[in-house]
């Protein structure tokens, strides 16, 4: 008998194979099955989904160390985690773009003399350009593209700080399974609070204070320095993460302009 996943050659009474770690699989697949499969990934108490979610919160410091230094077992796969985060995002996009449509109108956060205000047909930050519902199908690009961003500026500030443990990829690490916890309860957070009646901006306003909070705690938990050090150090995440956002717009306008320039140049 060979295990199906890896082909390691296994013993005919092996439940697991020694080599990847699979289960082997003998039964013929059966709806029962599945539903004692999806008991045991997502209801199980001792499932590792639900392990990885409480222990984010309670030791993040030994989940994401325990996978840079390759235990893989015993928490899911930061890949996968960051997978399951995104989602949940698209359930949460879907259900506010079909249920919650009201509460994605910013139009009230508009004064009418802004309104009144020339050009802002022009203006893409206008009440009449600002679609939140189109911003919102975007959230999963969003979400993937900072975190390489993210992980750059966590690396750079403790880089230059002198704080070189790990290195740019095991950062990722860190702010992949950062990233996914955060998304994952904000996701949670906006539907009951929209189920609720709440309003959505100070849902958005209450995640990224919860985002920032969860973040230095993290950090402060890996990095094991103290509350002065590790907000010293947050501080200059912040001032690396600011400044590269900054060139990231100054370049992406410099690349607007010049195709507009481009394009009025050539038209006739």
């Amino acid at each position: 008998m060979h295990c199906k996943n890896c082909g390691t050659q296994l013993f005919e009474n092996s439940d697991y194979c020694h080599t990847c770690g699979a289960k082997v699989i003998r039964n013929r697949l059966t709806f029962k099955s599945i539903c004692a499969e999806v008991n045991h990934y997502f209801f199980n108490l001792d499932n590792k989904l639900l392990k990885t979610l409480i222990h984010l919160f309670t030791k993040p410091h030994q989940v994401t160390i325990s996978y840079i230094e390759g235990t893989r077992k015993k928490y899911v796969d930061v890949i996968q985690y960051f997978a399951i985060s995104l989602t949940l995002v698209g359930i949460q996009v879907f259900l506010m773009n079909t249920f919650f449509k009201d509460a994605l109108d910013m139009s009230d956060l508009y004064t009418d003399s802004l309104k009144d205000l020339p050009n802002q047909k022009e203006n893409p930050f206008s009440a009449e350009n600002m679609d939140v519902e189109k911003v919102n199908n975007y959230q999963s690009l969003i979400y993937v593209l900072s975190v390489p961003i993210s992980a750059f500026s966590t690396w750079m500030a403790y880089y230059i700080v002198g704080e070189r443990r790990y290195n740019f990829t095991e950062h990722i690490v860190i702010n992949l399974y950062y990233s996914a916890q955060i998304i994952i309860v904000s996701a949670v957070l906006s539907i009951l609070f929209l189920v609720c009646g709440g309003n959505y901006l100070v849902i958005s306003v209450f995640v990224s204070i919860l985002t920032f909070a969860y973040l230095f705690y993290v950090l402060h938990r890996v990095f094991e320095a103290s509350f002065l050090e590790s907000f010293a150090r947050f501080l200059l995440i912040g001032l690396v993460y600011a400044i590269i956002i900054g060139i990231t717009i100054i370049v992406l306008a410099v690349i607007v302009y010049f195709l507009g320039y481009q394009t009025g140049l050539n038209s006739p």
